[in-house]
């Protein structure tokens, strides 16, 4: 659940885990607390059942879906994070609802399939080449028959950012799908779509930024 971008990773760059864990203890709060608006456009007429909530963050997203009677297990590479999500749904009195786990994804993935697996902002300035493809192809193959892969990434940098970084790509749809590979005997694609949304800037200035949704059916 990071807004943060991916870049090719280098000697200089940290870990995963190093980046995270520094990530998250620069501030005792990075996120606002509310779930994605896109995951809760995508699903608050689905049916609930098991969920996989990828890059967890905060917990919002997981918290969210437990209170809608899903069985969710949230992971997320930072423990600095998982401490705060717990933390957050002990305060809604769902914490029992939700399985937390820590995973380095390039490294282990949870076990088991879900009638829902969600990567919300699945990028990373830690990842090697290939890692989020890798992990999306997981991701799918975690999803049970019958079940949704809800895939949300930024699309753009934020208007307000009037000079982004050459070296910053941000995958469309289609480069998702490709990299997936996915058999169309098995899936069905229900969402592929681009979305402008209001985006502030850290300081309070109005602008947009867009995003790109897959929502995928397993047959």
């Amino acid at each position: 659940m990071s807004a943060t971008p991916h870049h090719h990773a280098d000697r200089t760059t940290p870990t995963t885990v190093e980046y995270w864990e520094a990530f998250y203890q620069e501030r005792d709060q990075i996120w606002s607390g509310r779930p994605n608006f896109l995951l809760v456009r995508e699903l608050e007429a689905v049916p609930p059942g098991t969920a996989l909530d990828l890059g967890c963050a905060e917990g919002a997203d997981a918290i969210w879906l437990a209170g809608r009677g899903w069985r969710v297990t949230a992971v997320d590479v930072s423990e600095t994070a998982l401490a705060r999500a717990r933390t957050n749904a002990a305060r809604q009195g769902i914490d029992g609802e939700i399985d937390w786990q820590r995973h380095d994804l390039d490294h282990t993935f949870p076990a088991g399939s879900f009638d829902l697996v969600t990567a919300q902002y699945l990028h990373s300035p830690a990842a090697k080449d290939g890692e989020r493809t890798r992990i999306l192809s997981r991701a799918a193959d975690a999803v049970a028959p019958g079940g949704l892969l809800l895939i949300v990434g930024h699309a753009q940098w934020p208007s307000w950012v009037l000079e982004p970084p050459a070296d910053v790509h941000f995958p469309t749809t289609a480069e998702v799908r490709a990299g997936l590979a996915l058999d169309p005997a098995e899936w069905h694609v229900e969402v592929d779509e681009e979305v402008e949304r209001e985006h502030a800037s850290p300081e309070g200035s109005p602008g947009t930024r867009k995003d790109n949704i897959l929502r995928i059916r397993r047959n």
